[in-house]
């Protein structure tokens, strides 16, 4: 009884045979007081994100660099990227229009605001109408080829009761009434106010009609 005994395996024996198998077996056991992967652990591009579960203890900084594709990141684990029309409630909206001549052609319309052009041999007249009553108007400009800031070409016109039915003159009287800068405030009895840069032109081309610029229009 004693030799029998005597012959039993070693404890170091038992172990080398059970990591043995378990290494033959594929299956990875953690090792008391381990429950977090270290970069040492990893190989080069060994690691995608699908291997990553909440709780698992992988950081970011236990990645392998470049070991994370595009393709392993999930599109809903990215924040939301703001649209290049709107910023912060902000609608950012463009001003083009290009013509010959033309008559109470509609060109922007937003917040409350619209704004109409009409050309006849290059000379272009811009007017402005709204669907919202309480409202008001103010527009400051200059001629764009001669803007020397005198007061034959600077030019400021006012309505502070602008609302439905109103036409408003951007230009008002001016001695140049084509190739003008425009800078435009409007707010409706809403609330809702738009801000415009705008540029008239002609002869650009075989267009004799051109305005160009943007709105921003805060909600």
């Amino acid at each position: 009884m004693r030799r029998i005994l005597d012959a039993r395996p070693s404890l170091s024996l038992v172990i080398s045979i059970l990591a043995l198998l378990v290494a033959l077996s594929g299956v990875a056991v953690a090792l008391p007081g381990k429950n977090t992967v270290n970069s040492g652990d990893v190989i080069n591009n060994s690691l995608r994100s699908a291997d990553l579960k909440n709780g698992s203890g992988v950081k970011g900084v236990d990645v392998a660099k470049n070991s994370l594709t595009g393709a392993d990141i999930k599109e809903s684990s990215l924040g939301s990227v703001p649209s290049a029309a709107s910023l912060n409630g902000l609608r950012v909206l463009p001003i083009t229009h290009r013509s010959g001549d033309v008559a109470n052609q509609l060109i922007f319309s937003a917040g409350g605001l619209q704004l109409q052009v009409s050309c006849a041999a290059g000379d272009e007249e811009l007017r402005a109408t709204t669907t919202v009553a309480g409202g008001e108007i103010a527009v400051v400009s200059d001629d764009a080829v001669a803007a020397d800031g005198s007061a034959t070409q600077l030019n400021h016109n006012l309505d502070d009761s602008f609302a439905p039915g109103d036409d408003f003159d951007l230009q008002d009287t001016v001695t140049a009434s084509d190739d003008r800068i425009y800078q435009l405030h409007y707010i409706g009895g809403d609330g809702v106010s738009v801000t415009a840069q705008l540029i008239s032109d002609d002869d650009l081309g075989a267009n004799n009609c051109i305005v160009s610029g943007y709105a921003v229009v805060v909600p």
